[in-house]
């Protein structure tokens, strides 16, 4: 087995992450954007197909276009953020396939074929994408608030109005005050989850 993490590095990632319900008034350099993007790359996906696609909403501009479709209960925290990034899926994905899983030459052709196939692979592996984005940011220092409580046909008509991209899940980035922290909430037990064979 390979070394594992530390307590302070596992705490950071897992035990001690709360889900940011409001965020400080403090500025996160666009850089970072990037950085993020550069770690989470490397996390796996069925046929390296990396489906998912990243829209970092920054600017007052492209907030006030994002807010209208946001559950209420989503939008001050949204607004505070230094960035809410929509997790997209890219609905022709496979497109990449030639170069990025070379190992199959006509899985291009196999997912054009098969839109329901494309869908579903799509559609996992993207979510499973955001999910390294929330580890990701967690790791560079950022607290993160994933959100499922919007208009996503909104937010694609807004954004994606070609249709190739359509909105997974939100997730908004920054430093979070504590002060919205809401109390850990408990997780199912092992033996309420899982079982082994």
């Amino acid at each position: 087995m390979r070394p594992s993490l530390d307590d302070h590095a596992l705490d950071t990632l897992f035990r001690e992450a709360h889900t940011a319900h409001g965020f400080l008034d403090e500025a996160v350099d666009p850089a970072t954007w990037r950085r993020l993007h550069d770690l989470l790359k490397w996390g796996p996906t069925s046929m390296n197909c990396q489906p998912a696609r990243y829209l970092f909403i920054t600017s007052d501009e492209a907030k006030s276009r994002l807010l209208p479709a946001l559950s209420e209960g989503n939008r001050d925290k949204s607004h505070q953020a230094p960035a809410t990034v929509i997790v997209a899926t890219d609905t022709r994905f496979y497109e990449h396939l030639p170069t990025q899983y070379p190992h199959s030459p006509n899985a291009r052709e196999r997912f054009a074929a098969n839109p329901e196939k494309a869908s579903e692979t799509a559609w996992r592996n993207a979510t499973l994408q955001g999910a390294y984005l929330i580890l990701a940011a967690r790791a560079l220092g950022l607290d993160v608030g994933p959100m499922s409580g919007f208009d996503a046909a909104a937010v694609d008509a807004e954004f994606f109005p070609d249709g190739r991209w359509r909105a997974n899940f939100l997730a908004n980035l920054g430093v979070a005050d504590p002060q919205a922290n809401r109390p850990r909430a408990p997780r199912l037990a092992f033996e309420e989850v899982a079982a082994v064979l």
